[in-house]
């Protein structure tokens, strides 16, 4: 049996395509607590309201929608709706529109789970807008400090503590009381790669997520007239900056399987005509090791630090971030895998919010195909077969952990 029309996953998409697109990247633009994430709050709310469920918010921002009372050893589902910016539609939305169909399917075939059931949606999973990733599960299961996240500061200076007490959160940090309910934890998400493209499958589970981690590259130089200062005389802070950049792809390149991004820079003060005084870059690095990871980032500083050696600056290289590699729990990953029919199993590179709950609770996640296999970008997509295949999946799997 199919859900109603009013919760068929695919309409419920279309129902907020409008909702936080951004004209100038393309894509989506939609960051914890700004306006369109707001919208798309007040969108859940009303929807799982209007299926029967009983929706809360939780001290970090996390919403949960209960079908029955809330309860221990819970089968909790459900993603994020946040995106990078200019990101695509499905990443995260995906999860949450297809919890809620496959919850409006089980009622409508009158079936009753035997285990309280929830749909969860994380705040900040991309960590687009404060720079830490899946914020809202860390806080949950305390994998950051309190007092860390709520300095963390956006592009415009503003703290994460102010924007959370002006989304009504008292406080936030660790949630014994919301983890403790959690039994199993089975996150949907389009899948950010080609894996099922290759093996022409709709659905797989995942069996791992690589070691990744965020880093912050600061050079320090002289900012200066663009016209007027000989090359001599210059110490430009963007010539150590490109060398990271470039030093990141070669460091990556020597390792199997590793990656190594900057895709973020930010000159100071960012005119055409002005040598920058300072330039901040961000770096993201993933790869089977914790070993090759940390050789990756150590190679990195080394080149800035010569080339800003040579160029009269200053740099430094922080960690903001760390991921340790993630096995989804193999007894759940081959219970649902079975259920499922054999669908294949894969490995990632991107992090999720079942990763960092992957060490607290049982975890699993379903991965849906992405025609394209592009990702955190506007040409992600998932075909219509392939999102109503991930439906019946997590249906599916519901039913069999119930």
């Amino acid at each position: 049996m199919t859900a109603p029309a009013a919760f068929d996953a695919l309409g419920l998409l279309r129902e907020i395509e409008g909702i936080g697109r951004d004209p100038r990247r393309g894509g989506y633009s939609r960051h914890v607590f700004d306006d369109a994430e707001r919208t798309l709050r007040d969108w859940f709310v009303e929807r799982a309201t209007r299926l029967g469920l009983g929706v809360e918010t939780d001290r970090n921002g996390n919403l949960w929608a209960w079908w029955g009372e809330p309860g221990p050893d819970a089968i909790v589902t459900g993603s994020h709706l946040d995106s990078v910016p200019g990101g695509g539609a499905h990443d995260g939305p995906l999860g949450v529109v297809s919890a809620l169909d496959a919850v409006a399917r089980l009622k409508g075939e009158g079936f009753a789970p035997a285990r309280p059931l929830a749909i969860v949606v994380f705040a900040e999973e991309e960590g687009s807008r404060f720079g830490i990733a899946c914020l809202g599960s860390r806080l949950l299961s305390g994998e950051i400090d309190p007092a860390r996240a709520g300095a963390l500061r956006d592009a415009t200076g503003r703290s994460f503590a102010d924007a959370a007490r002006d989304a009504g959160l008292a406080s936030f940090g660790r949630d014994d009381e919301a983890l403790s309910r959690i039994g199993v934890f089975v996150e949907l998400h389009v899948e950010q790669g080609k894996g099922l493209i290759d093996l022409d499958a709709p659905v797989a589970v995942a069996s791992s997520i690589l070691e990744h981690g965020r880093w912050r590259v600061d050079v320090r130089g002289q900012g200066n007239h663009a016209g007027t200062t000989e090359i001599a005389d210059r110490r430009d802070p963007m010539l150590p900056a490109a060398a990271a950049i470039t030093a990141a792809r070669r460091a990556a390149s020597r390792r199997s399987g590793a990656r190594a991004t900057i895709g973020r820079l930010e000159p100071i003060p960012g005119g055409t005509n002005v040598i920058a005084s300072r330039v901040a870059a961000w770096m993201d690095v993933r790869a089977s090791s914790e070993a090759d990871t940390r050789a990756i980032v150590e190679e990195v500083a080394a080149e800035v630090a010569e080339a800003a050696a040579a160029e009269g600056c200053e740099a430094s290289v922080v960690e903001e971030s760390y991921s340790a590699e993630v096995r989804f729990d193999p007894v759940l990953r081959d219970r649902l895998a079975a259920a499922l029919g054999g669908v294949p199993v894969l490995p990632t590179g991107a992090g999720h919010d079942a990763g960092v709950l992957s060490a607290h609770v049982p975890t699993a996640m379903l991965f849906v195909r992405n025609p394209s296999g592009v990702s955190h970008a506007p040409e992600e997509g998932a075909d219509d077969a392939a999102v109503a295949a991930g439906v019946d999946a997590l249906a599916q799997s519901i039913r069999e952990l119930s």
